[in-house]
């Protein structure tokens, strides 16, 4: 459990290094559409940060469901943040990797679905 919230702490770190590059630095070189797209995957990332911090510390998810939680919203992170934040900053093509935004959102949906089965089966279970 802790190796997420460790993981968890670096992610919101990273999300606000990358907030404030893009607030400072790349509003200067990227164009106001590619600004939007990179402030989107910093939005979408600590958003799930932020999750990921509460799933992690709330003592009703087992650590199983802790960690599989945990795992699908690190995976829709990389995978959807990181595929935008390699277009804007890198000559990467979105053409190229078109396939892993919607795959990082996938693992990011799949995520909150796991989380509505866990509390609909509490509410059952009560």
């Amino acid at each position: 459990m802790f190796k997420n919230i460790i993981f968890t702490c670096f992610l919101g770190m990273l999300a606000i290094i990358l907030g404030a590059f893009g607030a400072h630095v790349l509003k200067e070189t990227l164009t106001a559409d590619q600004l939007l797209s990179f402030e989107t995957a910093v939005r979408y990332q600590i958003y799930h940060v932020i999750v990921l911090l509460i799933v992690n510390m709330y003592a009703g998810f087992s650590s199983k469901q802790k960690n599989t939680i945990s795992y699908l919203f690190f995976a829709g992170i990389f995978l959807f943040s990181g595929s935008i934040y390699a277009i804007q900053l890198t000559a990467i093509s979105a053409k190229s990797i078109w396939f892993v935004t919607p795959l990082g959102g996938l693992f990011l949906i799949i995520g909150w679905i796991s989380m509505i089965i866990i509390f609909s089966k509490k509410m059952r279970n009560r």
